[in-house]
């Protein structure tokens, strides 16, 4: 089990266990260098695991991704991973939180935009693309329906006073655009007869998307768990992120989707938050063709406020197949209007 510490027990168990030695020379430590950044932390990271002694010299290395984080962990003798429970098992990251491709490319992380890490990654930024991996949305805590990867928030005081907008959610495949490419959650999603239709939607409008931006929408041509026969369109938006990796206020989004001609959702709610109200939504509703719902605030907010802003409810009873839904089976096309 992890055990958080303070940051001075932190200090003091990083450097006992390698003898007060930097794990890379030898000479005294001067730092306890976290492996990966405790901003990426909700409780600041203070884990033995992710901590390693470090000299003046090799703590500048390992703070400028000059040293892999896989290579601190093996000077250390590290075999625990640690990892922020948003961020995923299966994937390699600098340092900084940012996502290292299989041909050693980067995404660009939550942090990658803060001034002081555009300032220490210099000299590395010609290796990044502008591609950005659709963050893990959080359950609300009365979701009914979790996966065992799934991730939960732990309280709902981050919307007190907020005004948010809850918009149904819609049983698809996550879609990125951008002007000049377009994946699904995964960077490098194959082609698949599923995605033609949003393809060929993309390639009609790309030319509107600003250089650096993206436009998430929810591909919803092939019948996953629920199947939809009244459709307004194979696409529906979701969200727009601008070159800063900041996420259009709700009517900047609602403008551009009506300027690109993509239906959105359906609003369930817009207003101060409210959980006694937001509690009920789901007695209001046809479940039976509706997966949840999907809360976010209405104001502008950045890659990194994601995963504390944003949160799903799964109603309970959703199906969830036993394979993939594009696995080894014909592809069941949902109805349009």
């Amino acid at each position: 089990m992890k055990k958080l510490r303070t940051r001075d027990e932190f200090r003091e168990g990083v450097f006992k266990r390698d003898n007060h030695k930097c794990v890379f020379c030898d000479l005294p430590a001067k730092d306890a260098h976290h492996i990966l950044e405790r901003r990426l932390f909700e409780d600041g990271g203070y884990y033995l695991d992710n901590g390693a002694s470090v000299c003046e010299f090799h703590h500048l290395a390992c703070e400028a991704t000059d040293i892999d984080t896989d290579d601190v962990r093996k000077a250390a003798g590290i075999t625990n991973i640690i990892l922020p429970d948003h961020l995923y098992s299966d994937q390699r990251y600098d340092k900084w939180g940012n996502p290292i491709l299989p041909n050693e490319t980067r995404l660009r992380g939550e942090l990658f935009h803060d001034e002081s890490v555009q300032k220490i990654l210099k000299p590395w930024l010609h290796i990044f693309t502008d591609r950005v991996k659709y963050p893990r949305t959080y359950h609300l805590p009365w979701s009914e329906n979790m996966n065992k990867d799934d991730r939960m928030h732990k309280t709902t005081t981050q919307w007190n006073n907020m005004e948010v907008v809850i918009t149904e959610k819609i049983d698809g495949e996550n879609t990125t655009w951008y002007r000049d490419y377009t994946h699904a959650r995964s960077i490098d999603s194959k082609n698949h007869p599923s995605r033609n239709r949003a393809k060929a939607i993309w390639s009609e409008i790309s030319g509107e998307i600003p250089e650096g931006w993206r436009v998430v929408v929810e591909n919803m041509f092939a019948v996953h768990s629920i199947k939809y026969d009244n459709l307004e369109s194979y696409v529906y938006g979701l969200s727009i992120w601008n070159e800063k990796n900041i996420c259009l206020s709700w009517d900047e989004t609602t403008e551009w989707f009506q300027l690109l001609g993509i239906p959105q959702p359906k609003i369930l709610y817009r207003g101060t938050f409210q959980e006694s109200l937001i509690k009920t939504l789901y007695k209001q509703e046809d479940w039976d063709t509706c997966e949840g719902y999907v809360l976010r605030p209405t104001n502008e907010f950045s890659y990194a406020e994601f995963k504390k802003l944003v949160a799903k409810y799964v109603r309970k009873g959703h199906i969830q197949t036993t394979k993939h839904w594009m696995a080894g089976q014909a592809i069941e096309k949902n109805g349009l209007k």
